[in-house]
């Protein structure tokens, strides 16, 4: 499995590419700008571009999701709890695809042969969610590298957000965290020495 780091949109938001390097099937992760540069990158490497997963819905993770499905053989992958609520997005309306799969704590992605485990991670947004693969666990605005999602959005709940830290300080080993924004870091990293955690 092969982790693609690419910084889109004016906030500088981490969309991932996750491809199985054997089969070359991929999902792109909270596509929030640039479109046609993800589909550009996923054309160069001639990945199968299977699906597009989000960890929550501001606007800064899914603004690219309307151009980026014209190019997707298969569905959008998010929480329905993101479009019940005002999360903060402004004037931004997002509305997803007719092919949209919503997915929540427990569930499983399959895309090819890429299996994620879907982690309920309410409090940035209600529908906040991660996506733990083999060693990876993609964490949207919950966790960061030394800090965690603000909580003062419309519908953001910090006790809600505590718990969700929690869930996943609570999980067994070690995983390489992605995040929303930010450089990369380890659980056992933020486990040791994020305040929040």
């Amino acid at each position: 499995m092969h982790v693609k780091t690419l910084e889109v949109g004016y906030l500088m938001t981490n969309c991932y590419v996750v491809a199985d390097e054997e089969s070359r099937e991929c999902a792109v992760l909270d596509p929030g700008g640039d479109p046609y540069a993800i589909a550009d990158y996923l054309e160069e490497h001639k990945l199968k571009f299977r699906a597009v997963l989000v960890t929550h819905g501001h606007f800064d993770h899914v603004m690219g999701v309307e151009g980026l499905m014209e190019f997707v053989d298969g569905p959008l992958y998010m929480s329905r709890l993101d479009l019940d609520k005002d999360i903060g997005n402004g004037s931004f309306l997002f509305s997803p695809p007719e092919n949209t799969v919503f997915v929540g704590h427990g569930d499983t992605v399959e895309v090819g042969k890429l299996r994620f485990e879907v982690i309920g991670c309410p409090g940035h947004t209600p529908g906040g969610l991660a996506y733990r693969i083999e060693d990876c666990l993609f964490t949207g605005d919950t966790l960061f590298r030394l800090s965690v999602g603000r909580s003062d959005f419309p519908a953001s709940d910090e006790k809600a957000l505590r718990r969700s830290l929690a869930r996943l300080a609570a999980l067994e080993g070690d995983y390489d965290v992605y995040p929303g924004h930010g450089r990369a870091t380890t659980l056992e990293y933020e486990r040791r020495f994020n305040p929040y955690l």
